[in-house]
């Protein structure tokens, strides 16, 4: 059974900050750069020893030219050997400091970066993992993957790439414009009359290739979608059962041809820039050449001058051309770190208060007794839970929501069972979500053991909780992986005896791998009713204090419901039950049944005693569960 939650819009294609044509013109929240510096002070003293290096390497590849200016004009011209093989082994020498300086840049770069992706991908996962359920509900799997991933990327470039790209080019800029003017201030004028042809065409082409960037990943957020979706067991399977394989492969041929002619326009305009580039490099140095070769003719320039003002004017294009969309470059890592801080920013709505206690000690001193006192509760509105972009929409919705439980009460002793019966939406799961606490009461109280459930660890309360849902799911991993994940110290032993339990364990042995067997994806290598025995031995193996039954038998064929159930009402003799059924079966013995209609509780009793009301309960009775009676009748009468 689904819990009747608001859903948001469905999301298709992968959203992100690439997809936005303004991204200079982001404006950025007041305070996403100081808790950018927050997140680098950890990293200050290597970010200053990144940007000594970087100063260091741009000041010694501004010296080269230099050298090369004396080696001509005062070794080779004036014949002076000992300074030639001086002045070349300077150079020679300033090359390896240069390619030193590279690596000591990139190590500390890179030390720095990757402590800064696992700095803000475990606070992003540890943060999601607090979310309610409903933001779950919400949100697109393939976008907060993107957080994880493209975005803390985009994040860690700030303190890398683009850092080191800005304060590199700047610096470089700087020193090889000083060392040209001191040279000839003639000559540097002339080479930048040129810096239009160079500024101009970047810009124009990096929003060409900007766009078709952004198609591009679009494009292929379509297609590793529509391959994930595919591709998996369940969406493999009803592909086949509606014979659509040719329509899916010439689906996907439509949208991998369009990657393709992206690619193709891309590389096409790319190299396009890069041919105008370099003939206009070439055009600057031919100018300076021509004019320079002059100017020295006429002795106002030695030959070294001339060609040490070539060699910066190679120094000085591509910084200048890259620092033309520095804009772009630092708006775009800070946008990413603004979306990095949003999912962090995304309160839980649950959490531990700061007095919280230990359940443990409550349940020893009264038992696993559960009581709901005066509940109400609604589905959280999306803007209570989730965010805009996590969903593939413009703005979110705030969908009126109405209560889903109105002023339920009910006690259940310790080692008792409750059952809850209803029609679909009549707010069963909901009871069991706030008895587990996936979320809080919008008013009332639920407490276990006499504790408000809001007063206690909610570690405390998972250790001392049991659950089996009606779609049990299972890790792809080995069969003992999957259980020791609600004990990891258990023996084998004890997995054998909790799968003895649920009747599952002659299916295990009798695999060649045992307990090592991967159940594959979601458990699909197994039946529906092995992959529930499995959760349900996982369940035993825990061995809970209370215990949550959603149509925990509902995928068993009548044989193996009823060993499984006999397992379950031995095991849970001595456990408080809240079980959600619709066979018989599993009620007909409950110590209570609450009969739930529209968020209420309309009837309570024994089996027995609602059959003789002859209400709501009857009508369940003669509709949902008339064909579990008459097997039932049937079975006494062959007996």
């Amino acid at each position: 059974m689904a819990f009747s939650s608001p859903t948001g819009a469905r999301g298709g294609g992968r959203r992100s900050f690439t997809q936005d044509s303004s991204i200079a013109k982001h404006t950025l929240h007041r305070d996403t750069l100081r808790r950018v510096l927050a997140f680098a002070r950890p990293y200050r003293r290597q970010l200053a020893v990144f940007l000594v290096i970087i100063a260091i390497s741009a000041a010694a590849g501004a010296l080269t030219p230099l050298a090369i200016r004396d080696l001509i004009d005062h070794g080779i011209t004036a014949g002076d050997r000992d300074r030639v093989v001086t002045l070349a082994l300077v150079i020679a020498g300033l090359a390896i400091v240069g390619a030193a300086l590279t690596v000591a840049q990139t190590w500390v770069s890179s030390r720095i970066g990757e402590r800064l992706i696992w700095d803000l991908r475990t606070a992003v996962f540890d943060h999601v993992q607090r979310m309610p359920l409903a933001f779950f509900s919400r949100a697109r799997t393939g976008a907060l993957v993107q957080r994880l991933n493209g975005d803390v990327l985009g994040a860690q470039q700030a303190f890398t790439s683009t850092l080191s790209n800005v304060v590199s080019n700047s610096l470089t800029i700087v020193f090889t414009l000083a060392a040209m003017l001191a040279m000839s201030w003639q000559l540097t004028l002339v080479s930048l009359v040129l810096l239009p042809a160079f500024v101009l065409p970047a810009r124009w082409v990096g929003r060409k290739l900007a766009g078709l960037t952004r198609e591009r990943y679009g494009l292929n957020a379509d297609v590793a979608q529509m391959m994930n979706e595919r591709f998996n067991v369940a969406g493999a399977h009803l592909v086949k059962v509606y014979g659509r394989p040719a329509a899916e492969s010439a689906d996907f041929a439509q949208k991998a041809g369009r990657v393709r002619d992206t690619g193709v326009q891309t590389a096409v305009l790319g190299t396009y820039f890069r041919a105008g580039l370099t003939t206009v490099a070439a055009v600057g140095t031919a100018i300076v050449y021509g004019a320079g070769g002059l100017m020295a003719i006429g002795g106002s320039l030695t030959v070294g001058m001339v060609v040490a003002l070539t060699a910066y004017l190679g120094r000085l294009y591509g910084p200048i051309t890259a620092m033309s969309n520095v804009q772009v470059d630092v708006m775009t890592a800070l946008v990413s770190f603004e979306r990095v801080l949003e999912v962090l920013d995304l309160e839980p709505m649950v959490a531990d208060a700061p007095d919280a206690h230990d359940l443990a000690d409550d349940l020893r001193r009264h038992g696993a007794t559960l009581e709901l006192d005066r509940v109400a509760f609604r589905y959280p509105a999306a803007a209570e839970v989730s965010l805009a972009s996590l969903e593939d929409v413009a703005t979110l919705g705030n969908d009126p929501v109405s209560d889903t439980l109105r002023d339920v009460s009910f006690s259940v002793p310790a080692g008792a069972t409750v059952a809850l019966v209803g029609h679909s939406g009549a707010g069963k799961t909901t009871i069991s979500q706030l008895a587990t606490r996936m979320y809080d009461p919008t008013a009332g109280v639920v407490r276990i053991a006499g504790a408000d459930l809001r007063d206690v660890t909610q570690q405390s309360l998972h250790d001392a909780v049991g659950v089996v849902t009606q779609e049990a799911h299972v890790f792809h991993d080995t069969i003992a992986a999957n259980l020791r994940y609600a004990k990891p110290d258990a023996t084998d032993a004890e997995l054998e005896t909790a799968l003895r339990r649920a009747h599952v364990w002659d299916l295990v042995a009798s695999l060649p791998s045992g307990l090592e067997t991967v159940v594959g994806d979601r458990g699909y290598r197994l039946s529906g009713g092995e992959r529930q025995r499995l959760a349900i031995a996982r369940m035993l193996l825990k061995q809970p204090a209370f215990v949550v039954l959603d149509e925990a038998t509902a995928h068993l064929d009548s044989e193996s419901e009823a060993a499984v159930q006999a397992a379950l009402d031995e095991a849970l003799s001595t456990c408080t039950s809240l079980v959600i059924a619709h066979r018989l079966s599993t009620i007909r013995n409950a110590d209570l049944i609450l009969v739930l209609s529209e968020g209420r509780v309309v009837e309570s009793g024994t089996h027995t005693e609602l059959l003789g009301v002859g209400g709501t309960y009857g009508d369940l009775y003669r509709t949902q569960f008339a064909a579990d009676a008459a097997r039932a009748d049937e079975d006494v009468a062959a007996a």
